[in-house]
């Protein structure tokens, strides 16, 4: 069977290529995969992503599946349901559009942040998409509905991102100022801490976070003919 192997950052770089095809035998399991890479993750702690979900190394694959193995974070564009929208883009952001976003007749308190490229003359941020604006989600999200949020937003720039220009934005409403303050920074230490995307600084990847430890999976998919891939 065949399955895709999706790469990033320095194992991208390592492989000379972002995906990989692996032709391997029917109930190989990620340990399987991992041994027939091992010259591309020598040295490298990484955590495996299969169909977007994180996996441990007794996961089986089966044909079509995408496994991804990725590197430790350094850390969509649609309109989200309700009050949460999120959007990574290689397009420069704009605070003030993203303030729009959350403006809500019942908030007190707007709050606002931007990180930005500081001290070299720019960063490069790549991303696994599919995962990365799932997680963004969940982070948006989780946010609202524990700091009791009226709205939230956050975008992230992939590509290159130059002196001065923000690669991350955040906005939130809520009632109270409090709320807004804790809403905000508990987004954007969320999505440094857990969002699949890396950064390079001057030829180097920079990974100062460690990797998210995987969640058992061994009862995640059941069925030797299903994929188990769910909807992003």
């Amino acid at each position: 069977m065949d399955v895709r192997v999706k790469l990033f950052a320095g194992l991208r770089e390592r492989a000379g290529a972002a995906e990989l095809a692996l032709t391997l035998p029917d109930g190989a399991s990620v340990a399987d995969a991992l041994a027939r890479l091992s010259e591309v993750t020598a040295g490298v702690s990484v955590v495996m992503a299969v169909n977007h979900e994180f996996a441990d190394t007794s996961v089986v694959l089966y044909a079509g599946d995408e496994l991804a193995l990725i590197p430790p974070v350094s850390g969509g564009a649609a309109t989200e349901p309700a009050a949460a929208y999120v959007r990574i883009t290689d397009e420069p952001l704009a605070l003030d559009a993203l303030a729009e976003r959350v403006r809500d007749p019942r908030a007190g308190a707007v709050v606002t942040f931007t990180g930005v490229t500081r001290e070299v003359s720019h960063l490069d941020y790549e991303a696994y998409l599919p995962m990365a604006e799932r997680q963004l989600r969940e982070i948006v999200q989780a946010a609202i509905e524990r700091h009791g949020l009226c709205a939230a937003a956050a975008e992230h720039r992939i590509g290159t991102v130059a002196l001065s220009e923000a690669s991350v934005a955040v906005a939130v409403s809520a009632p109270h100022r409090g709320q807004a303050f804790d809403g905000a920074r508990e987004i954007i230490d969320e999505i440094k801490a857990r969002v699949a995307i890396w950064k390079r600084e001057e030829g180097r990847w920079i990974h100062p976070n460690p990797p998210a430890v995987p969640r058992p999976a061994s009862s995640q998919r059941s069925g030797a003919s299903s994929s188990g891939a769910e909807p992003g």
